[in-house]
């Protein structure tokens, strides 16, 4: 296997011939890629379950809408928070030590928040904040076998769409502004049998 560079803060974007259900159009920011495997979240999957019927003290910063995301088909008991923090996306990533306590950078302005600490420590500066419960995960090698196939289209991502308030729209905003050829992927009918 060739060195694995890190895809740590890009986007994994469904392709239209994913043919696995659960990434069905997904949009899954990677928290973590190296060569022992990659963590990520699925952005664009809201619940019917509402932040406050699980985690009642983060509700009041959870951005809109304020329900929490099924971010994979991993550990679905459990709940990994993503808050975007303004002003923290120019600093190097090398420093991660900087920024609100409770809050470890991922990439740029983005980082994982411990939901074990108080809310009140991140409350004046989480500029959004995204609850998911589970993850997608994939072992070593596993992703790049995956991209190899064409399964995942691999974009930069934004601040905003971790926060996206439509995310039901988001795998098409992605590609749409992409300046290449992904951005005509966009238009691709949810069902390609009744064009």
């Amino acid at each position: 296997m060739t060195e694995v560079s890190s895809l740590t803060g890009r986007l994994l974007v469904a392709t239209p011939a994913l043919a696995d259900p659960n990434f069905d159009r997904a949009v899954v920011l990677l928290l973590d890629h190296d060569e022992e495997g990659s963590l990520g979240v699925v952005l664009n999957r809201p619940t019917p379950v509402g932040v406050g019927d699980i985690l009642e003290s983060w509700a009041a910063l959870a951005g809109e809408p304020g329900v929490v995301f099924q971010g994979g088909p991993v550990s679905l008991d459990s709940a990994l928070g993503v808050a975007v923090v303004p002003g923290e996306s120019g600093r190097s990533s090398a420093r991660n030590e900087d920024g609100p306590l409770g809050w470890r950078r991922v990439h740029g302005a983005i980082g994982l928040v411990d939901l074990e600490a108080p809310p009140e420590l991140l409350a004046a500066a989480v500029g959004s904040l995204r609850i998911f419960a589970g993850y997608a995960g994939w072992g070593p090698g596993q992703l790049e076998d995956e991209l190899a196939e064409g399964a995942w289209y691999v974009v930069e991502s934004e601040p905003g769409d971790v926060s996206s308030p439509a995310p039901e729209r988001l795998w098409r905003a992605v590609l749409r502004r992409q300046r290449s050829e992904l951005a005509m992927v966009a238009t691709y009918p949810d069902d390609p049998s009744l064009n």
